[in-house]
């Protein structure tokens, strides 16, 4: 039997590449374009099909991913990956205050190596013929997905069947319309959610020259306008997020309730474009209020505790950091490489900030590092600067 490494085509869902009667996984979200995948994988044939969806914190309900395995013939596999998507993905990105091109901080960069790192797992205790996913070419989750596939060695076929064979939103609609699938018909943008981030894409979001999101679809950062202000502190102990306001809390419930709490203000709204493979550029809008007030904190942490020239090479590396990780090189070498850099550097990072929230923004109150290099009475420290530097000649 003739075997494709890629799988790019539609085309290529025939006996000819794969095995219909051997399990095939599937990485499926409830969407459009995974719903699609399952009604074309059940119409090519393929008779053990396994729909794996992991749980980041994301919108869609098990029960909706449920109906629609169940209606398409598909397996359905709900993996919980929330505590590990926070410790091993959210952790170390706040450390490296990834923020892409200083416009939106990073979401499905963090979650799609994760999301590949369960697929292979459970593939090889099925033996699945293939991992299949629904990224197209205007996405990159295709190279973020097929790079950490590549890079944790997965030895079959893997990709997505859109790449080169893309299928009109229509066309998709009408077709699971015709198998009973109605509801799909409701979607009129691309959305991504986990515990991190709300993300909105394509649809009626397609042109950044015109676009607006309907007021209705923000879930975190809709204004509360009966609130006027409060003050808020987050503590850090050795670079991660451990308490709000003294109480301590595992970092899923952390930033859930900062994403309701920072979000009543409006706060955590992005924008942004973000470049394809080949340098063009797409829009993309999103919600990130625990994002936005976090990755501040730690900022102003880590420049009371690091030297400067420490935090200069530490702010060119980010960067780096960020584009290792949204290029698919996650489990990469130089990856791993920077973000030793960054750990190290996140093992001072302990104190905590004060914030004043008020609608549309927030201010700091008080900035605590329990090793500091500030200084609290500048007066004082230039006359005892000035002792220590004259000193050595008092000796002579």
């Amino acid at each position: 039997m003739i075997r494709e490494q890629i799988i790019r085509s539609f085309r290529q869902l025939t006996p000819a590449v794969l095995d219909p009667s051997r399990p095939l996984v599937t990485l499926f979200s409830g969407g459009l374009d995974s719903t699609y995948l399952l009604l074309r994988l059940k119409q090519a044939g393929f008779r053990d099909i396994h729909a794996v969806s992991v749980n980041l914190g994301e919108d869609e309900s098990s029960e909706h991913k449920q109906r629609i395995a169940d209606e398409l013939g598909a397996r359905l596999h709900i993996i919980d990956g929330r505590q590990a998507f926070v410790e091993e993905f959210v952790r170390p990105a706040i450390a490296a205050q990834a923020v892409y091109l200083d416009t939106h901080p990073v979401s499905s960069t963090l979650s799609r190596p994760l999301i590949a790192r369960l697929a292979v797992g459970l593939a090889e205790e099925l033996g699945a013929v293939a991992i299949l996913h629904t990224a197209n070419r205007s996405q990159n989750t295709l190279r973020r997905l097929n790079g950490a596939l590549a890079l944790l060695g997965f030895s079959g076929p893997y990709g997505s069947p859109y790449d080169l064979d893309p299928v009109d939103r229509d066309q998709k609609i009408q077709e699971l319309k015709a198998v009973g699938l109605d509801q799909m018909s409701e979607r009129i943008v691309s959305g991504d959610s986990n515990l991190w981030c709300r993300e909105f894409e394509s649809g009626i979001l397609d042109d950044p020259e015109d676009h607006a999101v309907p007021e209705h679809m923000y879930q975190w950062s809709a204004r509360r306008p009966e609130l006027s202000g409060e003050t808020l502190e987050v503590h850090f102990r050795e670079g991660v997020p451990v308490s709000v306001d003294g109480v301590e809390m595992p970092l899923p419930e952390l930033i859930a309730a900062l994403n309701t709490r920072v979000g009543a203000y409006g706060i955590g709204r992005y924008s942004g474009l973000e470049h394809l493979d080949n340098g063009e550029k797409v829009l993309e809008i999103r919600e990130m209020p625990a994002a936005w007030l976090l990755l501040r904190t730690y900022r102003h942490l880590e420049t009371a505790v690091l030297e400067a020239e420490t935090m200069r090479e530490k702010m060119h590396l980010e960067q780096l950091w960020v584009r290792e990780s949204l290029e698919g090189r996650w489990f990469g070498e130089l990856h791993q490489a920077l973000q030793s850099f960054i750990d190290t550097c996140a093992v001072r990072v302990t104190g905590y900030v004060r914030w004043k929230l008020t609608p549309g923004g927030a201010e700091t109150r008080s900035i605590t590092a329990d090793e500091p290099r500030y200084l609290r009475d500048r007066e004082a420290w230039e006359k005892f600067s000035i002792h220590v530097e004259n000193a050595p000649y008092q000796l002579v």
